[in-house]
């Protein structure tokens, strides 16, 4: 029977084999040739990230705002949708109605309310991923003491290109999709981060 080694490391046992191999099977000296190899695994995997923006898509570069909502009338709360598409960030502004209050007036302001989102969007085929943060009007971060939500927003939407000044987003959460139209296009000019 062959002996079996074992290393002892500050205060636990090492025992590199075992599961049953032999020392002779792999030995420590083809185990320090791989080292190299899984050095540069890991060197290669790392990746500085960019220091100016992403293009984004250009189709969706510019302002986009939705007017209203089917069977807006008839809903009890609604909400419509102004989106600015900057390079590959978003500035999201979501207005909502409501008939029935659901707290303090001075949150919601007698049924009309606005909350703003933030962040980068990236799409795939025809999935629209953005992902952003709750933010003030001016663009500064959203605490919780303040009104409505705060904190991470993530939504899924599929998109639809109708014209080029009208698009509709359909949520993956939401059963009321957003039919906006174009107010004004922009072209990218990446900003350095």
């Amino acid at each position: 029977m062959q002996k079996r080694y074992s290393f002892r490391f500050l205060s636990f046992r090492f025992k590199p084999f075992a599961l049953g191999f032999p020392l002779s099977a792999f030995s420590l000296k083809k185990a320090f040739r791989l080292l190299p190899f899984a050095f540069c695994l890991i060197i290669t995997s790392c990746t500085m990230n960019p220091d100016k923006q992403t293009p984004g898509e250009g189709y969706l570069q510019g302002e986009w705002k939705q007017d209203s909502v089917p069977a807006q009338k008839s809903l009890v709360t609604y909400s419509l949708y102004d989106i600015k598409f900057s390079c590959d960030s978003f500035l999201l502004k979501i207005s909502t109605v409501s008939k029935v209050n659901y707290g303090a007036d001075t949150c919601m302001s007698k049924g009309h309310w606005d909350e703003y989102i933030r962040g980068t969007y990236s799409q795939r085929r025809d999935t629209l991923h953005i992902k952003g943060q709750f933010c003030n009007a001016d663009g500064s971060y959203k605490n919780e003491q303040g009104c409505f939500r705060f904190g991470d927003y993530e939504e899924y939407f599929k998109v639809h290109k109708q014209s080029d000044s009208l698009i509709r987003f359909v949520s993956t959460s939401n059963v009321i999709p957003i039919n906006a139209h174009l107010i004004k296009r922009t072209s990218c000019i990446p900003k350095p981060l």
